[in-house]
Order: structure tokens, then sequence, then C-alpha cells
């Protein structure tokens, strides 16, 4: 195995990230034509693309977690990609709220076994001074999934309705799956882990949870990194919406303008985000949970002109810089996680992280933006989804900031570091 096989795996395991973010959010660009279809409200809109795909995702990514932990990573992977790429092709046969709700559910639990996996197959490709950075180029496959899937779900839309929409986005899944198995190797487990080999392994699952209970930094971030997630879910499957209902553009369009500002503001985000955070942890080890506290704050500060913006122009303009800062985060928060966790409970750990922002970021908050705009109709019309979501994530974030300070209160200082060397 050569030093730049590691890249290529990067950059494979990126790839599927971007696969699996397109086929969660796919659905928000589809909303109002599904709407219009099935005569939905904007509540069911929401458990459509929230609930219906974090209930089964949240539950299953914690015993296929534990599998990843004693067992091949790459294998559970790669099934899992073309499980739920499978799944993504069958919303297209949707018959009605029922039928849709079930086939999320599915997509659901493939997508289940995506992440955990992944973030413990980089931590054992990449030394824990390169962490950071891995997981920025990591995360841009989310930004390029968002942005991607926009796009491409905008243009497919218009030109061949939402039905062939997932089915056309379903079959690559299943193609990237085959290949994953047979190219990405699976690595030494806790490669570059202190200890001996047999600390590095998984052990039994009562231990794992006292001591994933037990560790400060670990549970802190991890409620930190829900609220996060919960403004980003929330502006993921509501701006498409928005900008249907605020502005004449038409679907492709949309997806185009809106795909390519995710894309444009969320790339150089993760990638300065990790290396910011290398820098600044360097300095003392608390700026990895400050930054994210500074970067969320400004990001809906500036997502606030974007939402009350006259002009598609500015919409967009003071979005991409909001994502831009959004994106920041990302990395220092999965540095501190995994960084948190021992290699024989990494994709454990992950799932109960995944487990909270699924149940809060994703299946609480576009439900809380889809009920509060119900409620605000009479009144603002079709600016009613606009304040609801200005208000979820503004409050969101607020959380967010205070939880990422409350979880630098658990890490040490540096005259606590300098003594301990001393000693």
């Amino acid at each position: 195995m050569t030093h730049y096989y590691r890249y290529y795996v990067l950059v494979m395991l990126t790839v599927v990230s971007m696969i699996n973010i397109m086929d969660r959010l796919i659905l928000s660009i589809l909303l109002e034509d599904i709407k219009a279809e099935f005569t939905f409200t904007d509540t069911q809109l929401g458990v459509l693309a929230g609930l219906a795909f974090a209930l089964f995702y949240a539950l299953m990514s914690i015993p296929i977690a534990r599998w990843a932990d004693i067992s091949n990573r790459k294998n559970i992977l790669a099934a899992a990609l073309i499980i739920w790429s499978g799944m993504t092709a069958l919303c297209g046969a949707a018959t009605g709220f029922v039928s849709l709700f079930l086939a999320r559910l599915g997509v659901g639990i493939g997508e289940a076994g995506g992440s955990p996996p992944s973030y413990s197959i980089i931590a054992d490709y990449f030394k824990p001074s390169e962490r950071a950075r891995a997981m920025g180029v990591y995360v841009t496959g989310s930004v390029l999934g968002t942005g991607g899937g926009l796009i491409v779900g905008g243009l497919l839309g218009e030109w061949l309705g939402w039905r062939m929409t997932f089915l056309a986005l379903g079959i690559p899944g299943i193609l990237l799956g085959v290949i994953l198995y047979y190219t990405v190797q699976e690595p030494p487990r806790g490669r570059y882990d202190t200890g001996s080999d047999e600390s590095k392994q998984a052990i039994d699952i009562k231990r794992t949870l006292n001591s994933l209970a037990s560790n400060k930094v670990y549970v802190r971030v991890s409620f930190s990194f829900a609220m996060l997630t919960m403004v980003g879910y929330a502006m993921a499957l509501w701006l498409a919406p928005i900008m249907l209902r605020n502005f004449e553009v038409s679907m492709g369009m949309v997806g185009l303008y809106l795909g390519g500002t995710y894309i444009l503001g969320g790339i150089p985000g993760p990638l300065i985000g990790g290396y910011l955070t290398d820098y600044m942890v360097k300095r003392d080890a608390r700026w990895c949970a400050w930054i994210p506290a500074i970067f969320i704050l400004s990001s809906v500060t500036t997502f606030w002109f974007s939402l009350s913006a006259d002009s598609l122009s500015a919409f967009l303009g003071f979005f991409a810089l909001t994502y831009a800062l959004f994106m920041v985060p990302q990395g220092a928060s999965l540095s501190m996680l995994q960084s948190s966790l021992g290699s024989g409970e990494r994709a454990l750990g992950m799932s109960f992280v995944l487990l909270v922002t699924t149940m809060v970021g994703l299946a609480l908050g576009p439900l809380l933006v889809g009920l509060f705009s119900d409620l605000l109709a009479p009144t603002y019309g079709v600016k009613s989804l606009n304040y609801s979501l200005m208000s979820v994530c503004g409050a969101a974030a607020a959380i967010a900031a205070l939880c990422y300070v409350w979880t630098s209160r658990a890490m040490p200082h540096p005259s606590e570091l300098d003594q301990a060397q001393q000693h």
C-alpha cells in the first residue's frame, strides 16, 4: 500500500459522502412538484424530508456501527451504499404519502451504514495531526452532494419529472458501491493510536457505553454538533421551496443557482476550517471548540440578510457567505469527536453522534420549520416559510454556540498540559 493510496481512499469516501447527501436531500428540490401532485401540507413535507428518513437512519446506525467496530468496515460501507441507492430509485414509484414515507425509511436504513465506517476508516489512514484536514476534505463531499443534488435534481426534475429523477440518481450509487468493494482496502485498526494492540480492539458493549458516557468532551461536542446540524438540514431542505415561492424562477434554475451557491460557498469553508483548526490548536486545544462557536453565530447573522432579501442576486450572495461561514466548524467538530474516541469505539461512538444529530437536526429541524410555516401562513402568506426558517435556525445556532463553549470547558488548559509534562 503506497503513501498516496490513502488519498485515493479519501477521495472515494468523499464521493460516497457526496452520493449519501445527494440521495438524502434530493427531495428538497422536488418538494413543490410532489406537494402539487399529492396536495401535501408543509408539515407533511417536513415529515417526509426529515422524520421519515431519520427514524430508521438513527435506530439502525447503532447496531451497524457496532458491527463496523468488530468487522470489515469497507464491506459494510459498500453494502450500505448499494442499499440506499436502490431505495432512492424506489422513491420514484411512490403513489402517495405512505408509500413515499416507507421508501424514505428504506433510504435511511441504507444510509445508516455510511458515515460511521467512513469516519473510522479515515482515522486509520491519517495521523491525529492530519485528521482535521482529512475530515475537511471528506466534508466537501456533503457540500458537493448538497449543491450537486440541487443542480442535477433541478434540471432532471424539470426535464424528466420528479419520479424519473429519483431513478436516475439511484443507479450510479449502486455502481459506485461495486467499485468501492473491489478497490478500497480495509486499513489496520488503530494504526496511529497509542497503546497495545489489544487496547485498540473493540471491547464489550457495556464497557464501551460506559466509556462513552463518561467522556465529557465526546458528550458535549455531540450535543453541540446536533444543534449545528439542525441549522444545516433546515437550510438544505427548505431553501429551494423558499426560492420557488419568493422569486419568479423555474425549478431547473433554482437547482442551478442554489446548487452553485452551495458549492461556491461550501467548498472553501471546511478546507479553511480544517487548516485554521490544525494551526490554532497548536496554541490552545480549546480553539477546536471556540472556532465552531464563533462561526455558527456569524453564519446565522448573514443568513438573516439572505432570507430578508428582495432580489434573487442578494439572496444568493448572502447565502454563499452564510454557507461558507457555516461549513468552517465541520472539520473541527469531526476532529474533536474522532480524537476523543479510542479506535475500538469510534464507529459506535459516531453512531451515537449520528443518532443525536439525526433526531435533533434532521427529524426535528425540518419538521419545526414546516409546522411553524403552516401556523404563520394565515398572517404572513408566502413569507411564512422565510420567518419560520429564520426563527428555527437562529435559535438552534445560539444553542449550538453555547454548547461549544460548554465543550471547551471540558478540554485541558495549556497551563495544565505544561504542568503534566513537567511531572
